[in-house]
């Protein structure tokens, strides 16, 4: 009897790396189970931490948006995977291909045709860290203000780049819910909710302060 895959079988399978992203890897796919289980503990204990030290941290609000937070960064690090390996992944190429001939405007098609596909060995690896540095953020959150809304900017190209129909379909209401969430994690720095951003701003003095180059900067991301 085949194996049929469900929410909970599919969950396991990305926990342990036994999906055909990862699986596509090779050896190098437990280095990235590895850290990506370091991300989430790593999270819960931040989290732990915060809800030990902080009694206003300790809220259904706060609770669930960290909750979602972390879940939307597992998507992200989901998504890195398949634009593995480097410098060219076939999906990635793949997906851009279909930009050049389903984006909104003639100027993005033609922006995908003389230099995304050309230069795709320099974009590919600038893809993969701008969602793992999303990944990265969500999960621990940690500035997340800035990756919110760099994220919306991410999610409005591609909403953009495969917007017109073609085959397979794509709903565009798919990336406007994205990108909706991504701005609500910066309009409500979800990164103070059970994350290194509320942390940093009650333990470390020159973030709350806004004291110095990176107080200033970290008070602001987070």
């Amino acid at each position: 009897m085949p194996n049929i895959p469900n929410p909970l079988s599919d969950f396991w399978d990305f926990v342990i790396g036994n999906t055909d992203d990862y699986n596509a890897l090779g050896v190098w796919k437990y280095l990235l189970v590895a850290l990506f289980l370091a991300l989430i503990a790593a999270s819960i204990v931040i989290a732990i931490k915060n809800w030990q030290e902080d009694p206003s941290q300790r809220t259904g609000s706060h609770l669930g948006t960290w909750f979602v937070r972390v879940l939307i960064g597992g998507m992200w690090f989901q998504g890195m995977l398949w634009k593995l390996p480097l410098p060219v992944s076939g999906g990635l190429q793949y997906w851009v291909e279909q930009m050049g001939e389903r984006a909104a405007f003639a100027f993005h098609r033609e922006l995908v045709a003389e230099v995304y596909l050309p230069y795709l060995y320099i974009l590919n690896p600038i893809i993969v860290l701008a969602e793992f540095t999303f990944a990265v953020s969500l999960i621990l959150g940690l500035g997340v203000r800035l990756i919110g809304v760099l994220g919306v900017i991410f999610v409005l190209h591609l909403w953009l780049g495969i917007y017109r129909p073609g085959s397979p379909a794509e709903w565009p209401w798919e990336y406007i819910f994205l990108a909706m969430v991504m701005f609500f994690f910066a309009l409500h720095a979800a990164g103070r909710s059970l994350g290194l951003d509320a942390w940093l701003r009650r333990n470390v003095a020159a973030v709350r302060d806004r004291k110095g180059f990176l107080g200033t900067l970290f008070n602001l991301i987070g």
